[in-house]
C-alpha cells in the first residue's frame, strides 16, 4: 500500500477527531486511536459523511500503557508497511492547586499529558526515521504560560514543550521533523470532561474559593469565544505537509498573542499581571 500513514492519539472527540478527518481528507491512511473504541461512533459517522471512512482505521490505544503503545505501532507498520507521521493529541485537563491536589493527582496528569507522549514517540521514532517522517505533538498555550489552578496541567505541558524543543534538532539530523502545536481555548469537550461543579469546587477550595470562582468565570468567558476544533486541527494537518514545518506553531491569533506575552517577558512581571487579573 502506497498511502502515507499517520497514527493519531485521542481521536474520539474534539481536535483529535477533526485531525483524523483532516488527514483522511488529505489522502492519508489514518490510524485513529482512542482509549475506548466504544466512543468511536461520532468519528465513524463524521467520516462516513465526509466520504473518507475507507481511509480511517480505528484502533484502541492507551497512551499510559507502554505495552499497548508498542503493540499498536508494530501492528500499524505490519498492516500498512510504513508509518510516516504521528500526532500526539491524547490529553486530559485538570483544575486544582497544590494544597488541594494529591501527589497522585499530579502524577496522573503527568502520565497522560507527558509520559503518554513519550511512550508513543519512542515507539514510533525508528519507523518515522525510516520514512523521514513527522512527529507532531498537540501541546497548549498552557505549555508556555503558567496558569493558576492549572499547575499540574501546565507542568505536564511545559515538560512536553521542553522535551520536544530539545529533541527537534537531534531528530532533524536523521530526517524526522518535530513540531509542537499550541492551541488556545478550543470549543470541544476537553473542558467539560474535567467535570467541575463551580459552586462545589469553590466551596471546597477553602482560602482559594474566591479566586477559583473568579478563575472559572473568566475561563467560561474565554471558551464561549473559543476556536473551533476544525480550525485548530487544520494547523496540525498543515504541519504534516509543510516542507519546512516550524518547531512551534500556534493555532490562532489569540494563541499567538497570549504566548507572545510570555516569550517577551524576561522578568515574569507581564505574565503575573495578566494571570493575576483572572483571580480578582
Amino acid at each position: 500500500m502506497s498511502e502515507q500513514t499517520v497514527l493519531i492519539t485521542g481521536t474520539s472527540t474534539g481536535i483529535g477527531l477533526e485531525i483524523a478527518l483532516g488527514c483522511a481528507g488529505a489522502g492519508w491512511r489514518t490510524v485513529a486511536t482512542m482509549r475506548d473504541v466504544g466512543r468511536s461512533d461520532r468519528l465513524r459517522a463524521a467520516a462516513d459523511a465526509a466520504g473518507v471512512a475507507d481511509l480511517i482505521d480505528v484502533r484502541p490505544l492507551d497512551v499510559t500503557d507502554p505495552d499497548s503503545v508498542t503493540a499498536v505501532v508494530e501492528e500499524v507498520v505490519a498492516t500498512y508497511g510504513r508509518l510516516d507521521a504521528v500526532v500526539n493529541n491524547a490529553g486530559a485537563g485538570h483544575v486544582g492547586t497544590l494544597e488541594q491536589d494529591s501527589i497522585d493527582d499530579v502524577r496522573a496528569v503527568m502520565e497522560v499529558n507527558f509520559f503518554g507522549v513519550l511512550h508513543v514517540s519512542r515507539a514510533a521514532l525508528p519507523h518515522l526515521r525510516a520514512r523521514r517522517g513527522r512527529l507532531v505533538t498537540v501541546s497548549s498555550v498552557g505549555g508556555i504560560v503558567g496558569q493558576p489552578f492549572n499547575e499540574a496541567y501546565c507542568a505536564a505541558k511545559f515538560a512536553v514543550e521542553g522535551y520536544m524543543e530539545a529533541l527537534a534538532p537531534l531528530a532533524a539530523t536523521t530526517g524526522v521533523r518535530v513540531t509542537v502545536v499550541e492551541p488556545g481555548a478550543v470549543a470541544s469537550e476537553f473542558v467539560a470532561n474535567i467535570g467541575i461543579d463551580p459552586d462545589a469546587a469553590s466551596a471546597a477550595a477553602g482560602v482559594y474559593g474566591p479566586a477559583l470562582r473568579a478563575y472559572l468565570a473568566r475561563t467560561g468567558q474565554a471558551f464561549a469565544a473559543a476556536q473551533s476544533p476544525a480550525d485548530a486541527a487544520a494547523v496540525v494537518v498543515a504541519a504534516l505537509t509543510d516542507p519546512t514545518p516550524p518547531v512551534r506553531v500556534q493555532t490562532s491569533d489569540g494563541a499567538r498573542q497570549f504566548v507572545g506575552v510570555k516569550l517577551a517577558d524576561l522578568d515574569g512581571s507581564a505574565v503575573a499581571r495578566m494571570t493575576g487579573g483572572w483571580l480578582a
